[in-house]
């Protein structure tokens, strides 16, 4: 089982990101370096949400979401975390 991360991201995201990117990334790449995080990015046209793929407890991606600068900051309107159970691909299960 996998948790899924889902960002409801703020009207002015595109406008505002630029600012916090490369914090936001650089917290992104670690979490994924440590095995914790699949699969990262923006759902585009319109760029309204943003899905993460976690093999982490939920304890870790609650940390991650706390530590986030898009969240911190505001680009993020709302978060939710569920668990999601991969059928079929190679993703690897926890």
């Amino acid at each position: 089982m996998h948790l899924l991360l889902e960002y409801t991201l703020a009207e002015d995201y595109l406008e505002r990101r630029t600012a916090l990117r490369s914090d936001h990334l650089e917290l992104a790449r670690a979490a994924h370096e440590r095995g914790e995080l699949l699969l990262a990015g923006a759902l585009p046209d319109p760029f309204d949400r943003a899905l993460l793929v976690w093999t982490a407890p939920r304890e870790v991606v609650e940390r991650f979401v706390e530590a986030d600068p898009y969240v911190v900051h505001g680009l993020v309107t709302g978060w939710t975390i569920r668990p999601w159970n991969v059928v079929v691909g190679d993703a690897p299960a926890t």
